[in-house]
């Protein structure tokens, strides 16, 4: 049995989400089923995290076995005439037995995208988050700097997916401006549920006025959601980057804007 590992990306506005939902239209579910003509039987897909409903993937990594004999290199090509335009596999490639696409990953990378200015652009409809006033990239850094390191992030995640810990590791959280759009660019060794649509909130409300950059670790330490800015649209949200470095298998997938 083949353990196959498969590069993707998505525009994820058609779509509920990675996981499969009845009833719903989901990533899950379409590359499932995609997977299944192209090899023949049915087989469990499984993503390298739950993006939700909305949500985008420049770069995704999923896996699935298989008995199929067909070379990886043709699997993208094969694959891809059983998909719709806004879901394309880019790459694929054999790996161990054991690998697993979320299980195995040792760090995520999102970018969260805003469009700043007074008047709306219509192409970037549910691929930014359009926000006619003015945001100082200056203090949005200095708070997006406080969420780096070890910490609790119980205070910028939603309630609905039971977890062991809410302790993580941010590595980087970059802010960029180029003309109107901001970038909001976060690598952490694991998100919890709308972690990082939360995060980019609370970077938002600092840039506001509402709350002080300083005060983020005071926000965090308390685990009090309230105090936190808001979950932001998900249509701005990306995911830019995963890494993989356990054993024989050692990648990384990343594509940033």
């Amino acid at each position: 049995m083949r353990n196959i590992a498969i590069f993707l990306r998505y525009e994820g506005t058609a779509y509920h989400g990675w996981q499969m939902q009845q009833g719903l239209a989901t990533v899950q579910e379409t590359l499932a089923k995609a997977v299944a003509m192209v090899v023949g039987h049915k087989t469990h897909v499984a993503g390298c995290g739950r993006t939700d409903a909305g949500v985008h993937a420049k770069c995704y990594v999923a896996n699935f076995h298989t008995e199929s004999t067909i070379p990886a290199e043709r699997l993208p090509y094969a694959l891809n005439t059983h998909l719709p335009a806004d879901i394309v596999v880019t790459k694929a490639m054999e790996v161990s037995a054991d690998f697993n696409a979320v299980g195995s990953c040792v760090r995520k990378e999102y970018t969260y995208i805003l469009y700043n200015s007074r008047v709306r652009d219509p192409f970037y409809v549910n691929r930014a988050w359009f926000y006619p006033k003015h945001l100082d990239e200056k203090i949005m850094a200095e708070a997006a700097a406080q969420f780096v390191g070890t910490h609790d992030f119980a205070a910028v995640r939603s309630v609905g997916t039971d977890v062991k810990s809410t302790i993580r590791t941010v590595y980087y959280y970059d802010v960029e401006r180029r003309g109107e759009k901001i970038f909001l660019r976060v690598c952490a060794n694991g998100f919890l549920y709308n972690m990082a649509r939360a995060m980019a909130g609370t970077v938002v409300y600092a840039a506001e006025g509402k709350i002080a950059p300083g005060d983020i670790r005071a926000i965090l330490d308390s685990g009090n959601r309230t105090a936190a800015g808001p979950t932001v649209p998900p249509g701005g949200l990306y995911m830019t980057g995963i890494w993989y470095d356990r054993g024989e298998d050692c990648f990384f997938c990343q594509d940033g804007f």
